[in-house]
């Protein structure tokens, strides 16, 4: 299985940006879908976005629809996730999740992913 490790969280102000990282280490990358999912305090772990195993095809949640932007480049084994227009309800603890999975542009679960990272944080201060 593929081993991931997020990076790129921080303390931010609102309007401001991050990008975040997802490594991927081991297995064969480029045939893995990839998602980024968050937690808040107090809150259950919630779909962010998805990347399909060609770059090719994205789905957003919509409260990130039109300010976050997912990517990958799997010559360097990894995927990125580019955050705008970031606001004080994006703070969370980012995961980044990888899969082998039949591809239907649907909003992905937690129960789709069998590799994940440990997360970083992202706060979003007011």
């Amino acid at each position: 299985q593929v081993q991931l490790v997020e990076s790129g969280g921080g303390l931010v102000q609102a309007g401001g940006s991050l990008r975040l990282s997802c490594s991927a280490f081991g297995g064969t990358f480029d045939t893995y879908t990839v998602g980024w999912f968050r937690q808040a305090p107090g809150k259950e772990r919630e779909y962010v976005t998805a990347i399909r195993w060609g770059g090719d095809s994205t789905v957003y949640a919509d409260s990130v629809k039109g300010r976050f932007t997912i990517s990958r480049d799997n010559a360097k084994n990894t995927v990125y996730l580019q955050m705008n227009s970031l606001t004080p309800e994006d703070t969370a603890v980012y995961y980044c999740a990888a899969a082998r999975l039949y591809w239907t542009g649907r909003i992905l679960r937690n129960s789709d992913f069998a590799s994940w990272g440990r997360g970083t944080q992202v706060t979003v201060s007011s």
